[in-house]
């Protein structure tokens, strides 16, 4: 287990400062390449698709006020508009508003780059004060993937590596567990790939109501060289990433640090990767064709998503 002090050091051991050039944002996504994503293509291989994503709830996770009306002819106004509106006696709709604060520990989303700062940086070294209250980001905000994510993703299922129905709150996933699940699974992570880590904790959340919060399983933070060195262009996980504790007294959440400010490496919070573990398991099959489509929310940390496996 890497101490404190190499865990500082990955910020710039680790660093993809650079390496696609000064003004870029996409960081580890520029590991998926046109190649990368034809191999994805080439993953389906029964056409079946399975959502990786939990249902945002009402009231608890979202606030909803929703506008239904019957008859169009009878909404305010309809009779100062075209005919079609006022005539109309069949026609009616409804619509809404939505309010969500979809970063924590229960919503499924994706992290883009300028949702943390180190030392008051952000990927690339670009500068905090990058982010205005009224604005938002002008640096690494989540429409820099207004193309997609597509990609191979690879399941790697450790509760079945460690033959437990699902991990412990504080018990944490390393590399030799990835390389096991690799084995026992017959698949391995190469570069462009994105990484889905079940921990279980989505089968303890649909059966016994469990809850994310300071005391998690997930990644720990020796991983992270090895997902440097693998060339993984996104990480998700059944829970909000880091094992909490994190074990280190004065890094939180070493994972989500690391991963987005110093490697540009994009996170998918908070994954139902039960369905997707089922079929994989039925199939034989622990890759697929994976797609990830961040809302374009101009100068936003993050997106809601609902990734999509096609095996």
């Amino acid at each position: 287990m890497p101490t404190q002090d190499e865990v500082f050091g990955y910020f710039g051991t680790l660093s993809n400062w650079g390496r696609w050039g000064d003004d870029d944002e996409l960081g580890t996504l520029n590991h998926i390449t046109d190649d990368a994503r034809l191999a994805a293509a080439r993953a389906v291989r029964h056409g079946k698709s399975v959502s990786c994503a939990w249902e945002v709830a009402v009231p608890e996770e979202m606030e909803r006020s929703t506008t239904t009306c019957p008859c169009a002819a009878d909404m305010p106004g309809a009779g100062n508009m075209p005919p079609p509106f006022h005539n109309d006696r069949r026609w009616g709709f409804s619509s809404e508003r939505l309010g969500i604060s979809f970063h924590g520990n229960t919503i499924t989303h994706i992290d883009s780059p300028c949702h943390l700062y180190w030392d008051g940086k952000m990927y690339n070294g670009r500068p905090h004060d990058l982010v205005d209250a009224a604005t938002g980001s002008a640096w690494a905000a989540v429409t820099a993937a207004a193309n997609g994510i597509v990609t191979r993703g690879v399941l790697l299922d450790i509760a079945s590596v460690r033959d437990v129905p699902w991990l412990e709150p504080g018990q944490g996933v390393f590399p030799e567990d990835l390389e096991e699940a690799e084995r026992r699974q017959g698949v391995r992570v190469g570069p462009g790939d994105a990484v889905l880590l079940r921990t279980g904790f989505g089968r303890a959340r649909h059966e016994t109501g469990a809850t994310a919060g300071f005391t998690q399983a997930g990644w720990h933070a020796s991983c992270l060289p090895w997902l440097h060195a693998r060339e993984v262009a996104l990480i998700g996980a059944d829970t909000p990433q880091d094992v909490q504790p994190s074990g280190y007294d004065d890094v939180l959440m070493p994972v989500h640090a690391v991963s987005l400010v110093a490697m540009g490496l994009w996170l998918l919070d908070n994954c139902d990767l039960e369905a997707c573990v089922r079929t994989a398991a039925e199939l034989g099959q622990w890759d697929f064709h994976l797609t990830v489509a961040p809302v374009r929310f101009a100068g936003t940390s993050g997106s809601p998503v609902n990734p999509i496996a096609t095996f």
